[in-house]
């Protein structure tokens, strides 16, 4: 039976556990070293608080991405796939990239951090869509037939993760990204023979 004693209790630790899922968001979004101090202290509580939820940093870096690889899913779900498969990967890949950005260096976190068994779980949406686009592309004869597809997408997810990195570092301007990783895969995925597509003409 539940007791009026029980429901701000279990009130509070809702509002405990956003409140770290939140600021380890923002936290490790500008600095994915950040600590379970740094975290707890943004979140305003203390560590023993913060472990009575999450067993260790690890586990509570799986549940931000977690719960940012839905947010992302969200707002990429409805980029219009449709046309010109190239073209379609375009928007895809700004969409993706725009997502990207709102996270910051989580995404450097959550290599770092992450088995990649557990990157692999919390991408398997995004692959799924990229992974239809890029079978009709090839299917149409925009996208090369003579690499794997599973090579294709880890390609894709491999240079959108280092276009991040590469944010983070400083190497690459934000409003450089999408540009860079749309160009990297038109040149890996147009056939050979073919003239790879300028993004401006998409």
């Amino acid at each position: 039976m539940t007791t009026r004693t029980d429901r701000p209790q279990r009130a509070d630790a809702r509002r405990n556990v956003e409140a770290i899922l939140d600021a380890a968001t923002a936290t490790l979004a500008r600095d994915p070293d950040a600590s379970v101090n740094d975290i707890a202290k943004a979140a305003g509580v203390g560590r023993v608080t913060l472990y009575g939820h999450f067993e260790s940093r690890g586990v509570l870096v799986a549940a931000v991405v977690a719960r940012a690889m839905r947010d992302s899913e969200a707002s990429v779900r409805d980029v219009d796939l449709s046309g010109d498969p190239a073209a379609a990967l375009v928007r895809l890949i700004e969409a993706t990239w725009q997502v990207t950005l709102r996270y910051g260096a989580l995404v450097v976190a959550a290599d770092q951090s992450l088995p990649a068994a557990e990157m692999d779980a919390a991408h398997h949406e995004p692959r799924e869509r990229v992974r239809r686009l890029l079978e009709a592309g090839r299917d149409q004869g925009r996208f090369r037939t003579d690499l794997p597809v599973s090579w294709l997408l880890t390609t894709m997810h491999t240079v959108t993760h280092a276009a991040a990195a590469s944010v983070y570092a400083g190497d690459l301007a934000p409003d450089q990204g999408a540009t860079a990783i749309a160009a990297t895969m038109l040149g890996l995925l147009t056939p050979p023979g073919q003239v790879v597509p300028e993004l401006a003409a998409l």
